[in-house]
């Protein structure tokens, strides 16, 4: 029984909202990073199989460096948010303790209030953040799309003079003519390629996993935004508890004392 208590006490001081929200980000940025850094991998395969582009052999900003710099910039992001997902926890578990614990040892203190709203502030640009790489991933999705469908009418309409030319898009340079047409056998290797179909459903995937980032960021400011309001609730709650008791405690004094007073003047 007594164990029972203890691991129903224990379930009752888990913030759930914080443990969903701390889920639904993990999930999130665990499908935008290993999907995104797969469909870059992807993407260069395919620019060099079927499109010959070449890496630049100088130290120059080209589509591969990009693409390099864009995966070290899904590491950070990885580590970072997995990091900001414990002390959100962490936060919410200490926001449930001191609500719970509001007149037990633990005490509301000014410091706990300010960390609730950096918290709230903190949350919000990375929401911000999290929409623009949605905006970001929805581009090679887009991309990604328009050749699958020249790949579907190409088989569909034959003869069509149906081409790609990755300088559309801001790949390579206008100076260099890397198109790959419709009659092809580049063309129709692409597009039975397993490496087109899996770059496409990979950043697709990608982009969802940002979304669920997004939604995890709302959940949280939900969630940052309600235990502030607590919060503070409480402590106002704390500091008229406190009056309260500190006039109670006068009036027994003064009822004591003039009780002593007309003790003294009966003796």
């Amino acid at each position: 029984l007594g164990c029972l208590e203890c691991c129903i006490k224990c379930l009752g001081g888990i913030p759930y909202p914080s443990l969903i929200a701390t889920i639904l980000l993990y999930a999130g940025v665990a499908l935008f990073c290993g999907c995104g850094h797969e469909a870059l991998s992807g993407t260069v395969t395919i620019l060099q199989n079927y499109f010959e582009v070449v890496r630049s052999p100088v130290d120059a900003l080209d589509v591969f460096t990009m693409i390099d710099i864009i995966k070290y910039v899904i590491y950070g992001i990885a580590s970072a948010f997995f990091v900001y997902g414990i002390l959100l926890m962490v936060e919410g578990f200490f926001t449930s303790g001191a609500i719970k614990d509001l007149y037990g040892d633990f005490k509301i203190t000014t410091c706990g209030r300010c960390v609730s709203a950096w918290f709230i502030m903190l949350t919000y640009i990375f929401m911000l953040a999290w929409l623009g790489v949605t905006a970001f991933t929805s581009l090679p999705v887009f991309i990604y799309f328009n050749i699958w469908n020249i790949c579907q009418n190409a088989t569909v309409l034959e003869g069509a003079t149906l081409c790609l030319d990755p300088r559309q898009y801001g790949i390579v340079p206008i100076a260099e003519a890397k198109t790959v047409c419709a009659g092809s056998e580049k063309f129709y290797k692409m597009c039975e390629s397993n490496e087109l179909d899996m770059t496409f459903h990979l950043f697709i995937c990608a982009l969802a996993g940002a979304g669920a980032a997004v939604i995890a960021m709302i959940h949280y400011l939900m969630v940052l935004s309600a235990n502030w309001a607590y919060v503070k609730d409480a402590c106002r709650m704390q500091k008229y508890e406190d009056i309260k008791s500190k006039e109670e405690q006068e009036l027994h004094d003064i009822h004591s004392t003039r009780s002593k007073e007309r003790l003294n003047a009966y003796t």
